[in-house]
């Protein structure tokens, strides 16, 4: 199947079925398989730049369409933001062949009536691709930033009044491009030497900035091909999420539970402090998910780890933990450019929601952390209501409590997640 096909049944998928930009992509993926690395390599990029920049590319036709996007048939919305995003954002694409293929999508798809619209649109896009006027910065500075970085007004402004002085920096800082970073398995093996065997591979490596089992690494074809990923020599997760995770202090025979768990980076990192003594529960509300922190656990060799489903806010059969772990559902503010669709989702009602399950979740389990205990809590967010402004909430319900210490990373300011955790340490 021709690949701007598929592109196009991802983006018609996304928009008119509402699914999730990434579970659009893998189904398409999984549908369609590409012999040929570069096309799936091509897919993968249209899908997930054109829902990353979908304002921008709309502002972009906006100026050179006498019919607003917004009034256009899905179809046709979907062609245009396709060859205005190979014009604009793929120097590898000719600008000839984004508008040729628009066009030839355009009439293969029944609106033969609307090629010369396309055409007439897509060609005057190309023309003007140096003299695209933004708006300006300084006169307009929530204007520019919406445009600039595709993310809703009402976003913006919210980012901007929570951070005044770095809102540009961490809009900037969502969407660059970033390595991966994986955490070495330090009870298999080292640093150093999970390195070297990365690099022999031809595999860019350089050690995290964070957490000494860090490592940032990039020019890989595919995560479960690297050396060491599959004998579970390392495993997938952002350094903000480790720190998180070592602030804790978990110790060899410690109980630990990891109540919101999947897909087990935290669960795991746990179960690698305990050096094989002591036992983690790990729990999530969604079934689906479990088979994802069991396929971790058992790759990284960890047997002290009970894996079940669990509504967080629902009472556990587990008496009492050394060491409880919530890192509760959040808005993924610092996870943003990861999950390029997040942005346009979110709304200042589901963030009074979210606030509210956060509270519920934290009420139930603060009763599962033992005397002298610890609660760690943490969420992938920014928001302060959703961080600084639960804690505060929860130490003056449960005095019981005393904040140990707190963290928040910022994208664009930290090399890293925007992430936030509260060490919760209970009265012995």
């Amino acid at each position: 199947m021709d690949a701007r096909e598929v592109v196009l049944d991802v983006l018609l998928d996304i928009e008119q079925n509402n699914t999730f930009s990434n579970i659009a992509l893998q189904k398409a993926l999984k549908k369609n398989q590409f012999e040929d690395k570069k096309l799936r390599a091509f897919v993968t990029r249209m899908c997930e730049g054109i829902t990353e920049k979908r304002i921008t590319l709309d502002y972009i036709i906006n100026q050179y369409s006498k019919t607003k996007i917004k009034k256009c048939k899905p179809m046709i919305r979907s062609i245009l933001r396709m060859g205005c995003y190979q014009i604009h954002f793929m120097d590898g694409v000719p600008e000839h062949a984004a508008v040729s293929e628009s066009v030839k999508l355009t009439k293969k798809h029944g609106f033969s009536g609307l090629t010369g619209y396309v055409n007439g649109v897509l060609r005057s896009i190309a023309r003007e691709k140096e003299h695209v006027t933004y708006p300006d910065l300084n006169k307009d500075k929530i204007a520019y930033a919406s445009v600039y970085y595709s993310m809703p007004e009402w976003l913006v402004k919210k980012i901007y009044a929570d951070y005044p002085e770095q809102a540009l920096a961490i809009l900037k800082g969502c969407f660059a491009e970033r390595l991966t970073t994986v955490r070495v398995n330090l009870c298999k093996t080292d640093r150093e030497t999970i390195k070297k065997q990365m690099q022999e591979a031809g595999i860019e490596v350089f050690d995290g900035l964070y957490d000494e089992a860090a490592l940032r690494i990039g020019q890989y074809d595919f995560i479960r091909r690297v050396p060491g990923y599959k004998s579970g020599e390392f495993t997938v997760q952002d350094e903000s999420s480790m720190c998180a995770v070592r602030a804790a202090h978990i110790k060899p025979g410690n109980i630990v539970m990891d109540i919101c768990a999947a897909p087990g980076g935290k669960t795991t990192a746990a179960a690698e402090y305990l050096n094989g003594e002591g036992m983690v529960y790990s729990m999530d509300v969604s079934e689906d998910k479990l088979s994802l922190i069991q396929e971790n656990v058992e790759r990284l060799g960890f047997s002290n780890v009970k894996i079940s489903a669990h509504d967080a806010t629902m009472p556990f059969d587990i008496e009492q933990a050394d060491v409880v772990i919530a890192d509760v559902p959040c808005s993924g503010l610092g996870i943003i450019g990861r999950k390029n669709d997040i942005k346009y989702r979110l709304t200042e009602e589901g963030f009074e929601n979210l606030v509210t399950l956060q509270k519920k979740i934290l009420k139930n389990v603060s009763d599962y952390v033992a005397p002298g205990g610890t609660l760690l809590y943490s969420t992938c967010t920014i928001n302060p209501t959703e961080n600084e402004g639960n804690v505060q909430w929860f130490l003056k319900e449960h005095t019981e409590y005393k904040l140990e210490e707190s963290r928040l990373f910022l994208p664009g300011v930290d090399a890293c997640d925007g992430f936030y955790y509260a060490i919760l340490k209970r009265n012995k």
